[in-house]
Formats: C-alpha cells, structure tokens, sequence
C-alpha cells in the first residue's frame, strides 16, 4: 500500500493530509513554535488515529513525506540567528547598507511607508563591523584585473573571527562570470579553522547560491542563506530524526516555493519562504480543470495571513524573480503569491487619532494567546472573536471540539475594544469588522487580478484555509465573484497542495549575449549557448542522483531573462527549444520573446531595432510524481433535510438575528443544495453561506457556492 503524508505548518495551525491508498485523512494541530517537531507530530498521530494504526506503523509503510513550514520566516522576525561575516569586494561594503535605497520601504506595507520620514531603518542582518573588503577584482567578462590578496585576507579572517563570526557569506563583484576568487576563500577559511570549527561554521558562496547579476539581490539572496542556514538544519534534522526513531528511513522532502519540492539536502532557507501558500496554488491547479476553467484564484485565510494565488489560462505564469523577503530584495524565481495581513486571528482596532477608524489587521494574536475566546490571556478582539459573537462558529465544537470557545470573552472583547468607542451594540460592531476583513481581501483579489490583465468575473475562487470558507462569500462579493469552490479538506488545502507537487529544481547562470545587435545581425555562437546549457543541465542531473532519482526521468525546459537593447529590467521567456543550433532556432526564440513582451506590455512596445539582449539563463528540471486521484460520485436528491442539524440564531447583514439552518458536512450528499443563510459544520471548519447565495455539493464531494437573487426575511430574534 502507497502512503504520503504532507505536512505544512502556518503561523497558528499545522495541517496534515494523509493519503493511503484509496483512503485520505486530513486533521489539524496548534502550531507549536518553540519546536515544530511537537505540532508536526501531533498532527501525524491525529491522522494516524483516524487510519486506526500506530504513528511507527503508518510511517513504516510511507514513500515520502512532504513539509512546508514557517521555521525560515520565524527566524527571521526573532532576528536570532548566528554572527555572520560578509565578505565583498574592497570598496562595495556598504551595498547591502544603501539597499538600493529602497530597503527603508522594501515589503512594508503603505499604512507603514506613508509616513516615511520618521521611519527607522530596518534592522540589518550583518552589523558593519562583521564585513570587510578584499582585495581583489574581477571585471565584467571574468577576466581578473586585480589578484585576491591572501595574506591581506587571512589577517581580516581572524578579526572576524575574533569578533565572533559562526558563519561566512562571501559575494565579490563579478563572480558569477569567474568565482575563482569566492572559491579561494572558501579554501582559505577551511584550512585556517577547519579542523576547530569545520561543520559549524558555514561558509556560502554568491557564485553557487544565486550565479546571477546585480550584487545587491546576489549578496541578500547569499546573506539570507547564511543567517537561516543554521536554525533550519537542526529543526528540520530534528524532525527527521523523530521520524527515523519512529521507522521512517526515506529523505525528508521540502516544499519550494518555485512550484516544486526537493530533498531537505538540497533546499536553501530562501527556498522555503511561502512554500505553503505555493502549495495552495498548485493544488488548485491540479484541481481547476475538474470545472472546466482555466482562471482559478487561490485564497487562502488562515489564522495569520490571507495568501492570494491565481491559475490564469490553464498555467501558474505569474513568477516574481527579484522578490522581496522581509525588506530585502533577493535574486530567486518564486511563484507569485500575495500576502497581507489578515487571518483568523487579526486583531480589530479602533483608532480615535483617525476618527474612531476601525481596522483589522495586519496584528495578529497567533496561536498563543490567540483570540480573546480561546481563553488563554488574549483581550483583544479579532476576526475569530467576531464570528463567535455573530453566531457563525459553534464554540463547542471548533477544532473539532477539541477547542472550546468562550462565547462571553469574544462578546466582551468586542464591546469593549470596539462597539464601547463606536457607539453601537456588539453584534454591529462584529459585522462592521467582518465587513472591513472581507473587503480588505476581496479588494486584494480584485486588485491582484486587475493588474494581472484580467477581468475577475473571468475566474472561479477556491475558499482555502481554516477562516477561508468561513468568509469566502463575503470576499467573493468584494471582488465581483460569481462562483465558490470549497474543498473538504480546505481547511488543510496546502497540505494537500503539497501531494500535487513535482520534484523541481532551478539552476540558474548570468551571461550577456545579444540575440540580436543593432544592425540585425543574429547570433550564431551556438557553442557558447549551448555550453551554458550543458553545464546547468549536468548540474540537475548531479542532484537528481544524489536524491536517488534516475535523471532519465527529468524534464528539462530552458527559459531566459531577455530584453530589448538599452532596458534595464528582464522579461522571462520559455525558449522553444532547448540548444540552438540554427537560424531558424534563433528566429523562433524571438517570436517566443516577442509575442510574451507584447502580451505584458503590448505590441507598441516592441523595439527589436534596438537589438535584443539575453541576461539570465534558467533551466527548470522537473521529475514527474503521481498525484492524488479525484472520485466521481453519484448524484442524489437536492433535498438535504437529512443532513439538517437544527437551527442556532446567527446574525446577518440587512437581516439581523436569524434562526438559521445549520447542516453537518459530513452527513451531506452529492446533489444536496440550499440556499442561504445558512451553516454547514464540518470538524475542522464552518462553510458560511451568506443570505443571497447557494451552495450545492457536486459529484466530487465539494461545495459549489454559487451567487443568487433576494435573502430571506428574518424570522426570529436572539433572545
């Protein structure tokens, strides 16, 4: 019998999905920070109790197990990571300082930045006295124009040492065209402190973490590495040492946040930034074409954050390539995800310098102490707290009960913090919250889409997290969406975007060539480009064995940062072909370059008498896995009386208090439908349906939530 288990752990709930067989299980634990080997345990022995086996014999029978988790971006809010040396270039040791000087604002959100004059700089990873200049230089073809002074070297090596650095990061000028230089330090470091500190401290070349031009996302995407290396090595060893212990014996793979996964050995921290929201992408891209659409958003609400993926035209197109990572600009392909501040537990504010403006989010009270309902300490009211008061969630059975909501402490959190400054009862100030959320998110939807070039009335929307289908009728109405798709397991769906995922790796080289010059002429070093290639694809294959896969099985695709003569900034393309080897070669690498750059930004911007430029070269080598199969099922009545419940008083907009229907998920079937308000309980979540729409579930088991005409009128009050 096959076995996967995908784990990926949030900010405030780490969720599992378990498929064995033809059975799949999914269930929750609280994320438990100080050591996410408890939570991913917990999580693991829940589901293994579900299959009704032991933990040792259900990882004794698994093939892989897949993980995303927090722990990179955790280290980096609690600035707790090693003393990192820096070694650049003499005279470029302020680089990482200036930032472009854009770094003050980079990845702060505009309520920050609009005050930018008495914003304080951000908190470096490196203090200056950590980063010297060597001696040395390299010129833009590779060509050494100034030798490395060793013995200069060896002497700012023991001062940094002495100042206590635990980990080098060396990123020179140029080295991405020659790291002969970055290479001989490395050396150097080792045979002065290999036989004392060899293993503890680290050494990262930009020449091997990110071959690519720009020294100051080169030297963050390195530095990033450098700081975070450490803390990720031991959780995650830890976490595979408790899986050995517990009879686990295959390689502990990690989700990438480009789209694929890989073997812990060969991820680097940068790669694991959002790697569960990626997930949620990728697993609605496995899933759209069950509905026929190729325009999919992914919105996935959490207790934390609001993750906002798309699927447009039957592809996962959108890519940042110079992200940026707390404020710091790397150089990394990462698949386009939006994150903003608002989850389960966004705390709801009332701020009397703006006019008794209430806000939710981006604050967030996390797992511990969480909303003020969980009873554990917290007195400020969040967006949990507030569908509490609504009537929305049953506090008797959240997290399948094993969490029991205080319905008083939501009610008063509210009064106190929010409807007492407003003037208005507490249910009102609970819906006034939970409207402010969802147009907070549904206006990210529409804008996300929107500047992407489509129309949103175009796309289908998959409700994900645990918060997700609790209010995902009321962002879909913000951004004009006419269709909800909600899963039984959205309340896990990363972790079942996980199992969807390939084993992908990204190797990538800078080096300047002209496709095409000013005068027309079109290249014809084919030797060169294809070296290139050969050299990256020799890489993969490396990897690949070193993973125990056959690198017969991979895919390769070449893709590569172009331009038009005289731009700065790159358009990636997928080339056609992967050498070249003629004319024609050539001329459909072009026609692939043109008609992407037109699609982003028009035909009227096509300049190829200025010549046309590659920058970048990427080779994208993926081995296929197999993915979770999906069930057609018959189709019953509509009538759904026989999943009815009963009925708890929930307040609506434009209704008030309401007796409305409550259904257990469990309990419907295929072609059941009803139309809203109502309320369908499920153990790990609740599907809200707002007055104004339907929800059917279809022949696959989910929950289509469909928009429709007048609400109900009301027909009790709460007493």
């Amino acid at each position: 019998m096959t076995t996967a288990i995908d784990i990926d752990i949030g900010g405030t709930f780490t969720d599992c999905y378990i498929a064995r067989g033809d059975t799949s299980v999914w269930c929750k634990a609280r994320t438990t920070a100080y050591d996410l080997s408890v939570c991913t345990l917990q999580a693991i022995e829940e589901g293994a109790d579900k299959l009704d086996i032991s933990v040792e014999e259900l990882l004794a029978e698994t093939g892989i197990v897949r993980y995303s988790s927090t722990i990179a971006m955790n280290k980096l809010i609690q600035r707790n990571g090693p003393k990192v040396a820096l070694i650049t270039t003499h005279g470029f040791e302020d680089t990482i300082f200036i930032g472009r000087c854009s770094q003050w604002a980079d990845g702060l959100p505009f309520k920050t930045t609009r005050n930018i004059a008495r914003m304080k700089r951000p908190q470096s990873l490196v203090d200056r006295e950590m980063v010297v200049g060597v001696a040395e230089r390299v010129d833009s073809t590779g060509e050494v124009i100034y030798p490395l002074d060793e013995k200069l070297f060896l002497e700012q090596l023991r001062g940094l040492v002495d100042r206590g650095a635990r980990s080098f990061v060396v990123s020179l000028l140029w080295s991405f065209m020659n790291p002969s230089h970055e290479q001989r330090i490395k050396e150097l470091i080792l045979e002065e402190y290999g036989d004392a500190y060899l293993g503890s401290m680290p050494v990262f070349l930009s020449s091997e973490v990110s071959p690519r031009i720009f020294e100051y996302p080169r030297t963050m995407m390195t530095l990033l590495n450098g700081y975070l290396h450490q803390a990720m090595y031991h959780e995650l060893m830890g976490i595979a040492e408790e899986f050995r212990e517990r009879a686990y014996r295959k390689p502990l793979m990690m989700v990438h946040n480009t789209g694929g996964m890989a073997s812990v050995l060969k991820t680097s921290a940068v790669n694991t930034f959002n790697g569960g929201p990626v997930a949620g992408v990728m697993g609605s891209f496995h899933l759209a074409p069950l509905y026929g659409f190729k325009n999919v958003i992914s919105a996935d609400m959490g207790g934390t954050s609001f993750d906002i993926g798309m699927v447009a035209e039957g592809s996962t197109r959108f890519y940042q390539f110079q992200p940026v990572i707390d404020t710091w600009t790397v150089d990394a392909t990462i698949l386009d995800v939006r994150s903003i501040g608002a989850g389960g537990g966004s705390i709801i504010q009332v701020n009397p310098l703006l006019g008794n403006q209430l806000t939710v989010g981006p604050e967030s009270a996390g797992s511990h102490p969480g909303p003020a309902c969980y009873d554990q300490g917290g007195a400020l009211p969040t967006v949990t707290d507030a569908d509490v008061v609504l009537g929305y969630l049953n506090p008797d059975t959240f997290h399948g009960g094993r969490l029991t909501l205080d319905r008083a402490l939501a009610r008063k959190a509210v009064e106190e913090k929010v409807a007492g400054p407003l003037g208005i009862p507490v249910e009102e100030a609970a819906l006034l919250a939970k409207r402010v959320i969802d147009g907070t998110m549904g206006g990210e939807i529409y804008k996300e889409t929107v500047l992407k070039g489509f129309d949103p009335r175009d796309f289908i929307l998959f409700a994900l997290g645990g918060a997700g289908p609790v209010h995902a009728t009321g962002f879909a109405e913000a951004a004009q969406l006419e269709t909800v798709v909600v899963f039984p397991y959205s309340s896990t769906f990363c972790a079942f975007g996980s199992s969807t995922m390939d084993i992908v790796h990204l190797y990538e080289q800078s080096l300047h060539l002209h496709l095409m010059d000013l005068h027309g002429r079109t290249f014809d070093d084919f030797a060169t480009f294809n070296a290139v290639v050969d050299a990256l694809i020799e890489r993969g294959r490396q990897d690949f064995r070193g993973e125990g896969v056959d690198p017969d099985r991979a895919e390769w695709q070449l893709e590569l940062d172009m331009k038009f003569g005289g731009q700065l900034n790159t358009s990636r393309t997928i080339s056609p072909v992967l050498h070249l080897g003629s004319a024609e070669d050539v001329g459909a690498l072009y026609k692939a370059f043109e008609a992407d750059y037109a699609a982003a930004y028009s035909a009227m911007g096509l300049t190829p008498e200025a010549g046309v430029e590659i920058e970048n070269f990427v080779i994208r080598a993926t081995v296929r896995m197999p993915k979770p199969a999906v069930k057609k099922l018959p189709l019953s009545c509509a009538d759904a009386s026989a999943a009815r419940t009963g009925t708890r008083a929930a307040f609506w907009q434009g209704i008030g208090w309401h007796d409305t229907d409550l259904y257990d998920r469990d309990r419907l079937v295929p072609g059941n439908a009803f139309d809203g308000p109502a309320l369908i309980e499920a153990s790990d979540t609740t599907i809200v349906i707002e007055p104004g729409w339907n929800f059917l579930l279809d022949e696959y088991g989910n929950g289509l939530i469909r928009r429709l005409g007048t609400a109900p009128r009301p027909r009790s009050q709460e007493g």
